[in-house]
């Protein structure tokens, strides 16, 4: 059985951690966006920092190594679920330097 939107969105939002607020979107492809958000980082036009980038992967697992990551180096001290996937982030992130490199 699939799971609904809102049972992803409760899943993703427990393995976040409290500092962040997640939502799932669906693009014009029908696919979900996860869409992450830090409840104390603000960027420009004081905006909340976010894992949301237009026209890139925005899968979950890309979504929520963008958040880990956020967490390592803005928040060092947070507490999340997700932080036990660091290492797994780190080689993906590693992955696709590598495949952008030998382009």
């Amino acid at each position: 059985m699939v799971a609904s939107r809102s049972a992803r969105e409760r899943k993703a939002a427990a393995q976040a951690g409290d500092l962040a607020r997640v939502r799932i979107e669906v693009d014009d492809a029908d696919q979900f966006v996860y869409k992450i958000t830090c409840t104390q980082c603000k960027v420009r036009d004081d905006r909340p920092w976010s894992a949301y980038r237009p026209g890139q992967d925005n899968g979950f697992m890309a979504a929520m190594d963008r958040w880990i990551f956020h967490l390592v180096e803005r928040h060092p001290g947070a507490e999340a679920p997700c932080l036990e996937f660091l290492d797994a982030a780190q080689q993906r992130l590693q992955e696709r330097r590598d495949a952008a490199s030998a382009d």
